[in-house]
């Protein structure tokens, strides 16, 4: 294809962009409004069917998780089950420097099999709060300490079939320090600006929730300051 047919496809492309972005913006604020005049009333007339849960049955105790089958008890007396799975809780970090750029670490994900971009995170320890996880885990994996940290938000991962809560945190105070990984974690760290992490999502290169999510609530606020 010659420049002009490529100079064409790019220009089609960024207006495309920008017109799902404004179409982004615009229903982000109709459902602001529209929330601001949701009554308890319409909230009430939402039916919910009830759940009750009978028993939960140990099908398998892991080392980070624990399986477990629900007996459930729905509508009418009719019971089914539900696999459900227990966690501990993790919490993950956005360690951003001078630059603006964030300490992101590439590591084996043996569930997808693939190596994947992620902020740095990790389960609690016990009796670990998350915030404490949080400054932990960067340091470990990024081999940088977080001074003063934010929280920025809290998300269960998969709803559908676990309890799993991880803590979301940023800073912009690092100080170098050295990583301390466990035997079988291979982690390399890379620098990137939220600008680029934002188009490695959008092309599919970024594939761990947490860190979609964190990079764009993240993205929100950064432009706010």
């Amino acid at each position: 294809m010659n420049s002009i047919g490529n100079s064409f496809l790019y220009s089609a492309y960024f207006k495309i962009v920008f017109l799902a972005q404004c179409g982004y913006v615009m229903l982000v604020l109709f459902r602001k409004q529209h929330y601001k005049y949701r009554t308890k009333a319409n909230l009430r007339s939402i039916k919910m069917i009830p759940y009750k849960r009978i028993k939960r049955d140990l099908v398998h105790k892991g080392r980070i998780i624990d399986l477990y089958n629900d007996t459930i008890e729905i509508e009418g007396g009719k019971l089914t089950n539900f696999d459900f799975i227990l966690h501990r809780g993790a919490a993950a970090m956005i360690p951003v420097d001078s630059d603006g750029k964030i300490l992101m670490v590439r590591q084996y994900r043996n569930a997808v099999d693939q190596y994947t971009l992620e902020i740095p995170a990790g389960g609690l320890n016990a009796g670990e709060d998350m915030e404490t996880c949080a400054v932990r885990e960067c340091e470990e994996e990024t081999g940088y300490k977080a001074g003063k940290v934010y929280h920025l938000l809290d998300l269960f991962t998969t709803v559908a079939f676990s309890n799993e809560k991880i803590g979301i945190y940023y800073t912009t105070d690092i100080t170098p320090s050295s990583q301390n990984l466990d035997e079988d974690e291979f982690v390399n760290m890379e620098k990137h600006s939220v600008k680029e992490l934002i188009r490695m999502i959008l092309e599919g290169n970024i594939v761990d929730a947490k860190t979609i999510a964190a990079i764009l609530a993240y993205k929100e606020i950064s432009v706010k300051k």
